[in-house]
């Protein structure tokens, strides 16, 4: 009997995806568990795996959009089950013919790509291999294979330019003052036109950030409260213990893991800020998954660490290391998607000064990170130079009071500039 491969639940308000592409081909035969075909939704890339073993018949073709429980694909007994593995030739009787060197390049090469530029290589049909990357660790980002193809371009039309005409050619007869004159041919897609103009469709996640911004301020009544954080006694703490912690953990210690346990402890005292609205509802959370969010070349994605509350130091520093890879690798899972109760964002990374985060619907509060400067602080009297963070709180007034929402920032100053004490209460 056929097995119907369907959408799973991708997480909550996914309601559909594309099918970007199948990772199997039509008529083969699959095993159980098998991944089959890779959705794009505007969260993440999923895998969707063989329910059973037998023989693949596709639904669906990649670039359509599908929807939650549609069935893309059914899965077909094999008459005698599964079919025996091909017979290897004798190699003295038939010697293996050698494979064109571009192609033993370009699979591995292409395999080990970031979906966004492996759909890029693929387009373009171009060989990884010979371009030249520049992304962190060696990887190939868009825009070495963009300056590529330009490059290339280039080199397109100054070898046709530099061609001298043949001896033979009579020249070009000169244009009639009524001949018609020809339209210039349309820009290719992507590229700007005769008006210094480029028009391209907006990607899927980047469609689904703008909607929920724009529903977040009509929903939500967003204000934000800031204050400043003295990073004096955090920085000196990871100086002091950044090569123990990175020999014994295997992870740096950063400053997300100390604002973690600050933000816990701060909620712990101010139930509201992690809390919902939820039609005529307060919808109150005994823990804490934490959002962190991470900008990706497919736009903001914000990975969610799972009852943050429980997490020591360390845990909390490789998780963000894990979530954040593959939130970039665009491999995160579903689960890892959704239900944060509070979100953290850090726009000092990006050298942000001052910022007023926007809710991420239904929470009702969410902190920003800022750049750490050197700056000019009264301490007992005399004025001294420290290390100074602007930390934003924004938070949905409708749930959060103005006294709660000062409160809370000022237990989260206290807590970042005794990090000793955060450290003990693991």
């Amino acid at each position: 009997m056929p097995t119907n491969i369907e959408v799973p639940a991708l997480g909550e308000s996914i309601t559909e995806a594309v099918l970007l592409r199948w990772l199997k081909d039509d008529g083969v035969y699959v095993e159980a568990d098998e991944p089959l075909a890779e959705l794009e939704t505007d969260k993440a890339n999923v895998d969707i795996p063989a329910s059973a073993a037998g023989i693949l018949r596709q639904g669906k073709q990649a670039g359509q959009t599908v929807k939650v429980g549609e069935s893309i694909a059914r899965i077909e007994e094999a008459p005698g089950g599964k079919p025996a593995p091909a017979a290897k030739a004798s190699v003295a009787a038939v010697p293996p013919s050698p494979k064109p060197q571009a192609s033993t390049q370009t699979q591995p090469q292409t395999q080990e790509l970031r979906p966004s530029v492996r759909r890029m290589v693929e387009e373009s049909g171009v060989n990884p291999a010979g371009i030249a990357p520049t992304g962190p660790g060696g990887r190939l980002i868009k825009e070495d294979v963009a300056r590529h193809l330009t490059e290339r371009d280039q080199k397109a039309g100054n070898g046709r330019s530099a061609t001298p005409p043949a001896a033979s050619a009579p020249p070009p007869p000169e244009p009639s003052a009524t001949a018609p004159r020809i339209a210039p041919a349309p820009p290719a897609p992507g590229t700007f036109d005769a008006n210094g103009i480029k028009r391209v469709p907006m990607s899927k996640i980047r469609k689904r950030i703008a909607e929920r911004l724009v529903a977040a301020q009509q929903t939500a009544a967003i204000l934000t409260t800031f204050n400043e954080v003295d990073m004096s006694a955090i920085q000196a703490l990871r100086a002091k213990y950044k090569d123990r912690f990175a020999e014994q953990y295997g992870v740096s210690l950063g400053f997300m893991s100390f604002f973690s346990r600050a933000v816990v402890g701060a909620l712990r005292e101010f139930p509201n800020v992690n809390a919902f609205i939820e039609r005529d509802e307060i919808v109150y959370h005994n823990y804490v998954n934490l959002g962190i969010a991470v900008s990706t070349e497919r736009g903001l994605t914000v990975p969610v660490l799972q009852h943050v509350e429980s997490m020591s130091f360390a845990k909390i520093e490789t998780e963000i290391k894990r979530l954040a890879g593959a939130a970039r690798d665009g491999k995160l899972a579903i689960h890892e998607l959704s239900g944060a109760t509070f979100t953290i964002t850090n726009g000092g990374i990006y050298g942000s000064l001052l910022s007023t985060p926007i809710l991420s619907p239904p929470e009702s509060g969410i902190l920003g990170m800022h750049a750490i400067k050197d700056r000019p602080v009264a301490i007992n009297g005399k004025v001294e130079i420290r290390p100074m963070m602007y930390v934003a709180l924004s938070y949905d007034h409708r749930l959060v009071d103005g006294r709660d929402s000062v409160s809370f920032l000022v237990r989260l100053k206290e807590a970042l500039e005794d990090p000793a004490r955060l450290m003990l209460e693991i």
